[in-house]
């Protein structure tokens, strides 16, 4: 084993430690949160899997930019939402049990719309894409639908210790995310600045800011379900992303380099939006505090 394959691994475990710590502190409600909100399920598929993927072959049709950053565009605007943006949502204002239940469901749905979605853009981009249901159910079970539901069973099960271990687990899950990203980052740099120019950067931006502006638009009248939807559109699965660039493009070198690169962009962008959401939590409470 290589140490970057190490510290991919390492990498997983953290988030899959992440996402138990969710289930430990979620119920089963939260779970099905959207299946009893069809309408708000369908705004956030449209947001999600036909308004992003369009954007991003406009970008790719539009704009002359590198292969890798191409690829990486349509790939990630086809994958769910990354199994650690619960959290970020929650600081957002967002609802947990919304953020929950839209991991879960658009993980599991992948399975299907992203096979469906990949032959699609092959048809719109004329490139030669094509992605196994098999490949893309391997990622969502082991990172994201196991560990969530192995938290919420030992909730359900032993609350008293799922109370007790919450904290820990995320603390260390934290502390291996940040060590694994910056491992990650260090032996990849090089070729992340190799990708940053050629309006790659503002590419990704745009993509990002119109993700953001979809979902808090989409995400409809009730505040807490805006900032959900919209870090949901803005932000993709990186791990199912370059498994579809990697299974279509194999001899691309630099496929990992543009979806880090995006990640790093996506954090930055989403700075502005996520101080008003917080601004927004703010001004709401002030007044129950001063009551």
């Amino acid at each position: 084993m290589t140490a970057q394959q190490a510290i991919v691994l390492a990498l997983q475990a953290s988030i899959m430690m992440t996402v138990f710590g969710f289930g430990l502190e979620a119920s089963p409600g939260d779970v099905v949160y959207l299946v009893r909100r069809p309408s708000l399920l369908g705004r956030s598929l449209l947001a999600m899997f036909v308004i992003m993927p369009a954007f991003a072959i406009l970008v790719v049709k539009v704009f002359a930019l590198p292969p890798p950053v191409e690829i990486a565009l349509v790939a990630l605007s086809i994958s769910p939402i990354p199994p650690i943006l619960p959290g970020r949502q929650t600081q957002a204002g967002g609802d947990v049990s919304y953020g929950l239940g839209l991991m879960v469901i658009t993980g599991l749905l992948s399975i299907l719309i992203v096979p469906v979605a990949v032959e699609i853009l092959a048809r719109s981009l004329t490139r030669p894409f094509a992605m196994p249901p098999a490949a893309i159910a391997r990622v969502v079970l082991l990172i994201a639908i196991l560990p969530l539901a192995a938290g919420v069973a030992c909730r359900a099960m032993w609350p008293a210790v799922a109370a007790r271990i919450a904290k820990p687990i995320d603390l260390i899950a934290k502390v291996g995310l940040v060590i694994g990203v910056l491992a990650i980052l260090a032996s990849v740099l090089p070729a992340i600045f190799s990708q940053a120019g050629e309006g790659a950067i503002a590419a990704m931006a745009a993509f990002v800011v119109v993700g953001l502006a979809v979902g808090h638009w989409l995400g409809g009248p009730d505040a807490d379900h805006r900032p959900v939807l919209a870090l949901s559109t803005a932000s993709r699965h990186p791990a199912i992303a370059l498994a579809i660039a990697k299974a279509n493009f194999p001899d691309e070198p630099y496929l990992g380099a543009a979806i880090v690169l995006f990640l790093l962009v996506n954090l930055l962008v989403a700075v502005p939006y996520l101080r008003r959401q917080k601004q927004r939590l703010t001004a709401v409470s002030k007044p129950a505090v001063s009551g």
